[in-house]
């Protein structure tokens, strides 16, 4: 059976529409008005094998603030619902991913405690309409509302449009193998008896 779900979420400052597969293809059907976002979301999907339509109609006229967060928010949540009881999943993933210059490594526990550990730096305050602070605010949205544990380290790099493509392909690589089945596992991979 196929792990997905469709959120909905809507304030004063956007209106969001996501559908997740976590057993998909990578076909990616994304518009949130930011290219460089849409971009990003696309390597996400693609990468970790996800199908995924994000529609989302944000408050761009003031920033792109809450477009991202809200958005993150909605996949956050959506992730969550796809992955139900979690029972039979790996839980960790990781990836080194090299894009260029740059190396970063990103690591996920589907632990149901959210945290995040962020040590990312840019040098630019934009790329594209995308404020760059705004990657952060991005997965601290999507691991709290996902309940994981995730942590991304710039190892090296220095361009920024690189950087930041690398962190949503590491992050689609790391969730798809802490997604994955393994038959070892008959429950959920944790002494307490629950994620």
């Amino acid at each position: 059976m196929e792990r997905t779900a469709k959120v909905t979420r809507k304030t004063k400052e956007t209106d969001i529409v996501i559908e997740l597969n976590l057993d998909g293809n990578g076909i990616a059907d994304i518009d949130t008005g930011i290219g460089f976002f849409d971009h990003m979301l696309e390597g996400f999907a693609k990468h970790g094998f996800f199908d995924l339509t994000c529609k989302v109609k944000g408050d761009l006229i003031v920033d792109c603030h809450h477009t991202i967060e809200d958005t993150g928010i909605a996949l956050g949540t959506a992730i969550k619902e796809a992955l139900g009881d979690k029972k039979g999943i790996q839980r960790f993933g990781e990836r080194f991913l090299p894009m260029d210059e740059t190396l970063l490594l990103c690591a996920i526990d589907l632990s149901g405690r959210p945290y995040l550990v962020f040590d990312v730096d840019f040098s630019v305050e934009r790329v594209g309409y995308f404020d760059t602070e705004m990657v952060k605010e991005f997965f601290y949205a999507i691991s709290y509302a996902a309940g994981m544990n995730l942590h991304m380290k710039l190892m090296h790099g220095s361009n920024n449009h690189h950087i930041i493509e690398a962190a949503f392909k590491a992050f689609g690589k790391a969730l798809d193998e802490a997604c994955t089945y393994d038959e070892r596992i008959t429950d959920v991979l944790s002494t307490k008896g629950t994620l």
